[in-house]
């Protein structure tokens, strides 16, 4: 099978690119062919055959003089169109794999998928991950910067609302891009092309199929988590958080809590726009940096718990998912996905999100029994999450 996976970014990013390159090597290793389509990167580390892929763009930077034709480019992309039909004609793939898409790649690479199959009578299925709500939410997240309150307005197709709330980047000339890039491809009916859509968690499922054209396309399949070796790890005396330091992941709240519950150690790792508010509790507070591989897996396993705060609607909750497998309970907030992964007194806790007083007093139960943790952790080993190879196997089903 000749697999296409197509993603805005082609080198190490974030989470939907660990996603497909991870995707991509099983598929390989399974004796499947697999390219890539996406931006040009000095940094790029995967690619297709013919090199074709769109200019570099950086939406974040804002409509500076040189970046005129961004609000347009955004919303449709002829160069796009151009470059994936290269790749198209030269690959024939079987399935072309969607995932982040939106304003760099735009739409418009699905609308040529459509053309290419039809006028070579290819069958070729077109797949999509959800990584984030960005079908039902032009600022992706469900929830308005500016307030820091979690906004379901834009469900059922209102977009407008995205320009009251100013919901992209607080910038009105950003929210009506996002506006209009939301509103031309619902007239337009782009998305009625997509075969099967995968949604990382149930409670993602639950928004996307809030849109009846969705809701019969939707399938969830929780992320693939890489096998462990199983060992006994001896605990240290320390809480950890480990991710993104900004307001949405309840950092926030979290320091609140710390700094109230001074006889308890702290460990960050991560790295964010609050880096300063965590550097200023130096009492009981360490932020030792943003953290991969060995070194973080050697934090997690030492800790006697992790925390997950977040405040915002979280697609799933990684963290929560490699926490666990590494034998560390998870006191996690009720929010998004995260309450489908911890299995509520056996292998961690839940607390009302943005809830300092619940929080405090969870981090105190858990802190003050150590045999619970203990129990917690060991509960953990009897656990289960999809390996990529079991991922795999679900997915052929998706690809056939």
């Amino acid at each position: 099978m000749r697999v296409l996976m197509i993603n805005k970014f082609l080198h190490p990013n974030g989470g939907s690119e660990t996603y497909i390159f991870k995707l991509g090597e099983m598929l390989k290793k399974m004796g499947h062919e697999v390219q890539y389509f996406g931006m040009e990167h000095n940094e790029r580390c995967v690619g297709n055959r013919v090199n074709a892929y769109t200019s570099n763009m950086n939406f974040h930077n804002g409509f500076k003089l040189t970046k005129l034709t961004y609000p347009f480019k955004t919303i449709y992309s002829k160069e796009a169109r151009i470059q994936i039909r290269k790749v198209l004609d030269d690959f024939r793939p079987d399935v072309c794999h969607l995932n982040n898409f939106n304003y760099q790649l735009t739409p418009s690479v699905i609308l040529e998928i459509v053309k290419w199959r039809s006028e070579t009578v290819k069958d070729c299925k077109i797949i999509y991950t959800a990584h984030d709500y960005q079908l039902v939410c032009p600022n992706h997240m469900l929830n308005n910067p500016n307030t820091r309150q979690n906004c379901e307005k834009c469900l059922g197709g209102y977009f407008f609302n995205c320009i009251r709330g100013k919901c992209i980047h607080g910038s009105m000339a950003k929210s009506i891009v996002g506006m209009m890039e939301a509103e031309f491809w619902k007239r337009n009916g782009v998305y009625k092309y997509i075969d099967i859509i995968i949604c990382p968690s149930n409670f993602m499922k639950t928004k996307l199929d809030t849109n009846p054209l969705f809701a019969p396309k939707t399938v969830m399949m929780h992320h693939f988590v890489d096998k462990i070796e199983s060992k006994s790890t001896d605990k240290k005396n320390y809480v950890l958080y480990f991710g993104r330091f900004s307001e949405e992941k309840g950092i926030g709240t979290l320091l609140k809590v710390c700094k109230e519950l001074p006889d308890i150690q702290f460990v960050f790792a991560g790295s964010g726009s609050l880096e300063e508010s965590v550097n200023g509790v130096a009492r009981n507070v360490k932020n030792v940096g943003f953290q991969k591989g060995a070194a973080l897996e050697k934090l997690i396993r030492e800790a006697r718990f992790s925390i997950c705060p977040s405040e915002w609607y979280e697609v799933l909750g990684f963290s929560v998912l490699e926490s666990q497998t590494y034998g560390t309970p998870v006191l996690g907030a009720d929010i998004g996905g995260i309450p489908e992964l911890i299995q509520v007194g056996k292998t961690g806790e839940l607390f009302e999100s943005g809830n300092a007083e619940e929080l405090k007093r969870k981090i105190r139960v858990l802190w003050d029994d150590r045999e619970l943790c203990k129990d917690y952790s060991a509960n953990c080993k009897d656990i289960s999450f999809d390996t990529i190879d079991e991922y795999y196997e679900k997915l052929m089903e998706v690809y056939q």
